[in-house]
């Protein structure tokens, strides 16, 4: 008798600590979701020369110069700042770049944008932005686009070792090339 009750029990602190135990909670869809560009961007390509980590932000009717004011740094997307990974030395921009992980980010203009690669790493916004950390500055050309992004979006194209890198929101279209 006493073999049963305790055998019970048992069985029922076991069973109320396992329910606790697969009671996950999961956090919701980020509103501005994280995703990655890479080139070359077919899946079968695995020899990838650049890759991009970052978050999409949407413009819900707010205008580009308000989420990413002109003269200002900016994290390049939403959240964290991007990371740009390099698998092999590039030129970037028209500056020679070593293989290896840099935070990118930029500051907006109307004719051009400044794009930043940065030694920091791990970083949310760019409020902590400093200009010590800067590996290359070069300039992004800027186009207007016949239809307007509603989401940030990063995207390479090219041929072989000749490509660009290209950022697009709202109307406008930055273009940095990269060798490699």
């Amino acid at each position: 008798m006493k073999k049963s009750i305790l055998s019970i029990i048992v069985f029922t602190i076991a069973l109320v600590f396992s329910n606790e135990i697969n009671a996950q909670e999961f956090p919701g869809l980020d509103k501005s979701p994280m995703d990655a560009a890479s080139y070359p961007s077919s899946y079968r390509v695995s020899n990838k020369k650049v890759k991009v980590i970052y978050s999409r932000p949407q413009l819900k009717g707010r205008g580009l110069d308000k989420l990413a004011p002109a003269g200002k740094v900016w994290r390049t997307g939403a959240n964290e700042a991007a990371e740009i990974t390099f698998y092999k030395n590039v030129n970037f921009g028209g500056k020679e770049v070593k293989a290896g992980t840099y935070t990118l980010f930029t500051i907006p203009g109307a004719t051009k944008w400044t794009v930043i690669l940065s030694t920091a790493k791990n970083v949310w916004g760019s409020y902590f932005y400093k200009e010590s950390e800067d590996v290359v500055r070069v300039t992004g050309k800027v186009s207007t686009a016949k239809e307007k992004l509603e989401v940030f979006s990063i995207a390479f194209s090219g041929e072989g070792d000749n490509f660009t890198m290209n950022l697009g929101w709202g109307k406008t279209i930055v273009i940095v090339p990269v060798k490699g």
